[in-house]
């Protein structure tokens, strides 16, 4: 049983405690059409107190679309700098296919997934397929539109399994919450893959090779003087722990729901009994992405 979570007001005093920061980006810094509350005046007060920073996101494009969008939700461009995606990892792993799990798969694509993710494929030799199957491999990056539900897809998965084509996961996220409204994402879509005989490689939190190339990008600090923020257990807390990473706990994001309580006392035994749950636990938590 972990000990009891701290939930602090804002992160202006526990940052100042380590070297560097790994930010998720959805649920964190914008809800996929609006910034959060407070996340720009955050980041600027980050900015002013020189603490290094990298954004980590599981979202399934590259790194160039998503620092567009938070240009446009109004993030200064000199802020949304050192961007790492599981789009960005996905894209790297289909141009150099280096894991044994890519052994015998040829170069016939099913794309599942919208248009606007199709970034993801740029300047790769790939040739995309309308039927999954004639595919040698289908990348998903999730559900072609915002109101679909995993049972939407049953068919097209139920045959790709029995075509016996791999699948590659951009995105591990079961879900999240856009502009107010819950969506599937890629991973849910994936976990059912695997529920009936698909395989799948992940790529994105919490597999430790995404938190590797973070590290790299904010000059390989260690572990230890690292702090992660994000608002899943599943993938942001996991993951940091994962590789020996402190981390915390936005509540007002995708699990915003659990921890509507006005009484303090009850929501830190909300958070703790979530936490045990999950099996992971934060260092502290904090409503939204404040300073």
């Amino acid at each position: 049983m972990g000990s009891k979570i701290e939930i602090i007001d804002g992160i202006r005093d526990l940052v100042r405690s380590y070297d560097a920061l790994i930010i998720d980006l959805w649920g964190v810094i914008h809800d996929g059409v609006n910034l959060l509350p407070g996340s720009a005046s955050c980041l600027a007060e980050l900015n002013e107190a020189k603490i290094s920073y990298a954004f980590l996101s599981n979202a399934p494009r590259r790194a160039k679309p998503l620092i567009d969008a938070m240009i446009e939700m109004g993030i200064p461009a000199d802020h949304a700098v050192n961007v790492i995606s599981s789009g960005e990892a996905t894209h790297l792993a289909l141009k150099e296919r280096a894991d044994p799990w890519f052994t015998g798969v040829g170069g016939r694509c099913y794309h599942l997934g919208p248009q606007r993710d199709h970034s993801l494929f740029d300047g790769l030799k790939i040739e995309f397929v309308q039927d999954v199957e004639n595919a040698d491999l289908i990348v998903n990056t999730g559900p072609w539109g915002f109101t679909e539900q995993v049972a939407d897809y049953e068919d097209l998965l139920q045959a790709g399994v029995k075509a016996g084509v791999k699948m590659v996961c951009a995105n591990p996220d079961l879900e999240v919450i856009r502009g107010g409204r819950h969506m599937i994402c890629a991973g849910a879509l994936a976990v059912r893959y695997e529920e009936i005989g698909g395989n799948v490689i992940y790529y994105g939190k919490p597999k430790r090779p995404i938190y590797d190339a973070c590290l790299a990008t904010l000059n390989h600090p260690s572990p230890n003087r690292v702090l992660a923020i994000g608002d899943s257990l599943r993938t942001d807390i996991k993951g940091a722990e994962t590789v020996g990473i402190d981390a915390i706990l936005v509540l007002g994001g995708i699990h915003g729901s659990d921890f509507e309580a006005s009484d303090r006392s009850l929501l830190e035994t909300r958070l703790h009994e979530k936490c045990e749950q999950a099996g992971v636990f934060p260092v502290a938590a904090v409503p939204t992405f404040r300073w």
